[in-house]
């Protein structure tokens, strides 16, 4: 072996080097699978299980809140149908409200304004039967100054103030 190395055959190991090389690496490999291969396999399945529970409950929690949210939705419309119903509700009552009070203020108007005018119609007839009192108590006494004598017969008297009052009737 005296014999030098040289170009490619020094990089080249000897054949028994390549042999203890293989059984060694033969040996570690075993070793690594028997004992280290099992644990990392379990860690590997361990967070292979977490994250597939994980995006279990994510897909569950995501599927739970599209729940609430359809409910919430569905909520929401029936809120505001009931809304829109009340709404209507209230207007169409406060329509019939303001009516009626419309119909008792029309009808009470009515009332007043055909009291008044039978109590206008009443005044006037107490007025027209007062002045002929007067107008005939006025005639006569003034009948009685011209004629110089006093007018006794409640007939004549009568008879004289109408046709007075007929007068003045037909002078306006």
């Amino acid at each position: 072996m005296a014999q030098s190395a040289s170009g490619i055959d020094l990089f080249i190991p000897e054949v028994y080097d390549i042999v203890w090389s293989l059984i060694i690496l033969v040996i570690v490999a075993v070793f690594f699978y028997k004992f280290f291969m099992p644990k990392f396999n379990a860690i590997f399945d361990e967070r292979a299980a977490k994250i597939e529970g994980n995006i279990a409950k994510a897909e569950q929690a995501k599927k739970d809140a599209d729940e609430a949210k359809a409910k919430y939705e569905a909520q929401l419309s029936t809120a505001r149908v009931d809304a829109a119903k009340i709404r209507d509700d209230a207007r169409a009552e406060a329509s019939h409200i303001i009516s009626d009070a419309r119909s008792r203020a029309e009808s009470d108007a009515a009332q007043i304004t055909a009291s008044a005018q039978r109590s206008i119609e009443s005044q006037q007839q107490q007025a027209i039967v007062s002045l002929k009192g007067e107008v005939g108590a006025l005639a006569t006494a003034l009948a009685g100054k011209i004629l110089g004598a006093k007018l006794e017969d409640n007939d004549v008297q009568s008879s004289m103030i109408d046709s007075m009052i007929d007068d003045l009737d037909a002078k306006k």
